[in-house]
């Protein structure tokens, strides 16, 4: 008899998603990462696709963050960002995400010296032609690289809202959350909420679950990037299953980063539990080896989840987007018709 993964691939292949929680270069696939590492050889990543696996074995979560920040270098100009984003579409296409929140860092780009005009520029480009071209529909969330501190934070800020491409829709914080306080970072969420983005930032990923108060508190989170240590404060899960501040959960992320030790000992289990709106998410997919399908098939796995049970997990993550109501209505009626017409096979 196959296992639960095996028998429910087809029926996750086909079903409509959305993710909330992916980030822009590190979506980059093995073959886009090799070519641009070709392209520019003086990088230390390999140019070689069967070597990157090796390359992408993290010892731990700052390991990860020094990984990650050698291939953002890969992206030197505008050109490069658009066959990123793009390619970045057309693999969430052959997933059947239909709605995507791409988290972006224009810090590290327009700091390695891409004008900052031209990274939009490229961005939306890619944007109008994923939508038109792949049927993909991409948003951004513009986010903080936390480990390059305030200076990083004052010209995300200023990108953001000075600069505001038409697809952006959220304001994050991400890196490393040791040593990276959430609260020196309020006076520029503060600008970007006042301009009506949504804040959206990583906490309780690597530290406890203060740093998720933090979030809460002096960041006005609606949504909590991975909160995987909510679950050690009863109270926490209560306000967040109270208020429908939804987790973006990424489970072989926090396994890649050893954010958590095994699948087995994930908390998504007690987060469902408490009630709290919790989505799926795969987060930098190729250099953890996995994608959002391979995401629902760990959490059907770990939650004892059918078609039926799967299909309310792709409804959370519709809910809890910032999808307008007429494309968040579409996409639930979208799940729903296929769930239906799945039952409904001979």
């Amino acid at each position: 008899m196959p296992d639960t993964a095996t028998a429910l691939a087809p029926f996750i292949a086909g079903l409509p998603k959305a993710e909330l929680h992916v980030h822009h270069v590190g979506s980059a696939s093995p073959r886009i990462v090799a070519e641009l590492a070709a392209r520019h050889p003086d990088s230390r990543v390999p140019a070689d696709p069967a070597a990157l696996a090796e390359y992408f074995t993290f010892k731990d979560f700052a390991h990860f963050v020094e990984i990650y920040l050698s291939v953002v270098d890969l992206i030197r100009d505008a050109e490069d960002v658009r066959l990123l984003t793009y390619e970045v579409a057309r693999d969430m296409a052959r997933q059947n995400i239909r709605y995507a929140e791409l988290t972006v860092s224009p810090y590290s780009s327009v700091r390695r010296g891409i004008p900052d005009v031209a990274f939009m520029e490229a961005i939306e480009d890619a944007r109008k032609a994923a939508e038109s071209e792949l049927g993909v529909v991409l948003r951004w969330c513009f986010d903080i690289p936390g480990e390059a501190g305030l200076t990083a934070a004052e010209e995300t800020a200023r990108l953001a809202v000075d600069l505001r491409p038409e697809g952006l829709v959220s304001f994050g914080l991400g890196g490393p959350e040791i040593g990276v306080p959430r609260p020196q970072f309020k006076p520029h969420f503060d600008r970007a909420i006042a301009a009506g983005l949504r804040s959206v930032p990583h906490a309780g990923e690597t530290t406890g679950p203060e740093t998720i108060w933090d979030a809460l508190n002096h960041l006005r989170a609606e949504r909590i990037g991975h909160g995987t240590s909510a679950t050690q404060d009863p109270r926490l899960l209560e306000h967040l299953a109270e208020h429908r501040i939804p987790l973006e959960v990424c489970p072989t992320s926090n396994i890649a980063t050893r954010a958590v030790r095994t699948l087995d000992e994930h908390p998504i289990k007690d987060m469902v539990a408490a009630g709290v709106l919790v989505t799926i998410n795969s987060d930098d997919p190729p250099m953890f080896g996995t994608d959002l399908n391979t995401e629902y098939a760990v959490a059907a796995r770990l939650l004892d989840l059918d078609e039926t049970g799967l299909a309310a997990l792709a409804k959370n993550a519709v809910e809890a987007s910032f999808l307008d109501a007429p494309g968040k209505a579409r996409l639930a009626a979208e799940i729903d018709a296929y769930t239906a017409s799945w039952s409904s096979r001979p």
